[in-house]
């Protein structure tokens, strides 16, 4: 048996805070090998922080978000974090979209194959990546990252696909991470509980309120649910420490809130489960010893 791997897949250094390090943080504790792919630099996010809207960091951002993403990612509990090395293709319709070395322009064949250098590299088990409706956000560089995960995932195993990226490896399953409508809708109803103002208007109730798929599997991380929050402070340029967003409800509460990650399962290369799982490695783990 190989040791367990786990490999996320991100578009941007603050995507992988927000996004799962729960399970992240809880695989690496229980001693699985934990690989962040990060595919662009985030030169096109903005500094949310007004303490951190500084010249010295305007003029030096993708240093700075390097440094962010590295203090984030040990954190979380990533053992390892690879750049697949493109640069951030900005939101809709901005003149970076155009930019020949931003994710979103790269040939689909050339991201792939980087990713599957790394799949083989670190070979692992399950993948994570972004699902393939991203309507509520519909970044360049979020949907290309679900297009390049999902190809890679199955051309990993394929000698005759991508030769020169070493060989082949294909991992079990593949995940999308959950975007939970009844988080929201839970965190809304906490902050009108405690008299406070919620950040969350008819627009993203509304969102939250729309028919979602059934999440496959179903992580608890109960023990880890400060790390999204001190994950995301260390991205000091793209998280504002008072964002009622992200910080408004105290840390108290907030442990109490939904305090589960959710994903849908994408490619399974052994029996489709016939039931939600509890556990992304469900069916891969090595018999326990008697």
């Amino acid at each position: 048996m190989e040791p367990l791997c786990l490999l996320t897949v991100h578009a941007h250094p603050d995507d992988e805070s927000s996004k799962g390090p729960a399970t992240v943080a809880r695989y690496h504790d229980e001693g699985v090998r934990t690989v962040l792919v990060c595919c662009t630099g985030g030169e096109e996010g903005d500094i949310l922080n007004p303490a951190m809207d500084i010249p010295e960091v305007r003029a030096a951002l993708p240093e700075v978000r390097r440094r962010e993403l590295a203090a984030a990612a040990e954190i979380i509990g990533y053992d390892e974090v690879v750049s697949l090395g493109y640069r951030d293709s900005g939101m809709p319709g901005t003149p970076a979209n155009e930019r020949p070395e931003c994710f979103g322009q790269a040939p689909l064949a050339e991201a792939v194959g980087r990713l599957v250098a790394v799949v083989r590299r670190v070979r692992p088990q399950v993948m994570v990546t972004y699902p393939e409706d991203q309507s509520g956000y519909p970044h360049p560089d979020h949907l290309r990252v679900h297009d390049v995960s999902v190809a890679a995932f199955d051309a990993a195993g394929d000698p005759l696909q991508h030769p020169e990226a070493g060989d082949p490896w294909q991992p079990a399953k593949l995940y999308a991470v959950g975007w939970s409508g009844a988080r929201i809708a839970e965190m809304h109803r906490k902050f009108l509980e405690l008299g406070l103002d919620s950040p969350f208007d008819d627009t993203w109730l509304e969102r939250a309120a729309r028919p979602q798929p059934e999440p496959t599997a179903v992580v608890d991380v109960a023990a880890y649910t400060d790390v999204r929050r001190l994950a995301l402070l260390a991205h000091a340029t793209q998280v504002d420490p008072q964002s009622r967003f992200w910080f408004g409800l105290p840390p108290e509460v907030a442990r109490t809130i939904h305090p589960v990650d959710e994903y849908q399962l994408l490619r399974c290369r052994g029996p489709w489960p016939s039931e939600v799982e509890d556990d992304l490695f469900a069916g891969l783990r090595a018999p326990a010893r008697r």
